[in-house]
């Protein structure tokens, strides 16, 4: 399958910046997302009763499909963690304070479906729509989706993934006892557009995509398996792009994969749990550069959940 166009909006400065894997810099306490202009993309009265996931989600639809050329998608998928968090604190929040009826909307726009649905409906998009909501694996299963829509007949598949941060995360990891990640917990939405069809517009490869749930397998057993059905082994991986919650050490994943460059994804996009996708357009864009051939993502953002996707360049 080929990548034919990305978009990323996120904490570095990604979106519609051709070299911003040139410009990337560690987050910090301070570090803001950094948002386009909506307007541009999404109607001024439209615009006003979005949430943050939703803004961002459209933004990166629309700019993926005038980067691809592609006017109407085959399928529309998505994957999302925690989905639209702000609508759904604003539901909780009404049902305890509001007395008789509630008003329905915030809990309209609080389901997991409505970054889809809302997508579907901008683009007047009546084809296959779905959001995959699989704890950390969300993005690798809106991929394997993907992967499998156009083996069978579609020839255009948009594909993505989103989350959004809200106040209430910070107090929820202090609970839990994750104080190393209190303000790097971010937002985050990130798209792209794969086809059958190579066009002067492709930027890489998605060979396969492959997830394990609740496992306790050795990860190295999983890695080697899942490179072995695609004919390699971790000698013929150039690049590894992991990202974990900081429970597994960078020398564990390092000593999984032996001299292979392993680089943490999690340093430049924060804390969310579809940011593999940023790390796919990571990966994407290192291959557009000819600096590598194949590139492994390997998300361990739940120890118990692995998922690996396997990036490769137009010329390998």
């Amino acid at each position: 399958m080929y990548i034919n166009a990305c978009s990323t909006i996120s904490h570095q400065n990604s979106f519609q910046n051709e070299n911003w894997i040139n410009e990337l810099v560690p987050l910090d306490i301070k570090s803001e997302l950094i948002t386009p202009d909506y307007k541009e993309f999404i109607a001024p009265a439209a615009l006003r009763r979005m949430s943050k996931i939703i803004r961002m989600s459209l933004a990166c639809s629309k700019d993926c499909i005038q980067q691809s050329g592609t006017e109407t998608p085959d399928a529309i998928i998505v994957g999302t963690g925690l989905g639209c968090l702000a609508d759904t604190e604003k539901f909780l929040n009404n049902t305890l304070t509001l007395t008789g009826l509630i008003p329905p909307t915030s809990f309209i726009q609080s389901t997991h479906n409505t970054i889809a649905g809302q997508i579907s409906l901008e683009l007047k998009n009546h084809n296959y729509n779905i959001t995959h909501t699989q704890n950390s694996l969300s993005f690798e299963h809106a991929l394997i989706d993907a992967i499998l829509c156009l083996n069978e007949e579609d020839s255009n598949v948009l594909v993505g993934a989103a989350d959004e941060a809200i106040p209430l995360l910070d107090e929820l990891a202090k609970q839990f006892g994750l104080d190393e990640i209190t303000h790097k917990l971010t937002s985050g939405a990130s798209f792209f557009m794969l086809s059958n069809n190579k066009t002067e517009a492709s930027k890489a490869q998605l060979v396969d995509s492959y997830t394990v749930g609740l496992n306790n397998s050795s990860p190295g057993d999983i890695i080697d398996d899942f490179l072995k059905r695609n004919g390699l082994t971790i000698g013929d991986i150039d690049n590894v792009l992991s990202n974990t919650f900081g429970t597994v050490s960078e020398f564990e994943i390092m000593d999984t994969f032996n001299a292979t460059p392993v680089k943490p994804i999690d340093e430049c996009s924060g804390y969310y749990f579809t940011n593999s996708a940023f790390g796919m357009h990571l990966g994407v864009e290192m291959l557009a550069q000819n600096s590598s051939k194949r590139i492994l993502l390997y998300n361990t953002l739940n120890n118990s959940n692995i998922g690996l996707t396997l990036l490769q360049s137009l010329e390998a």
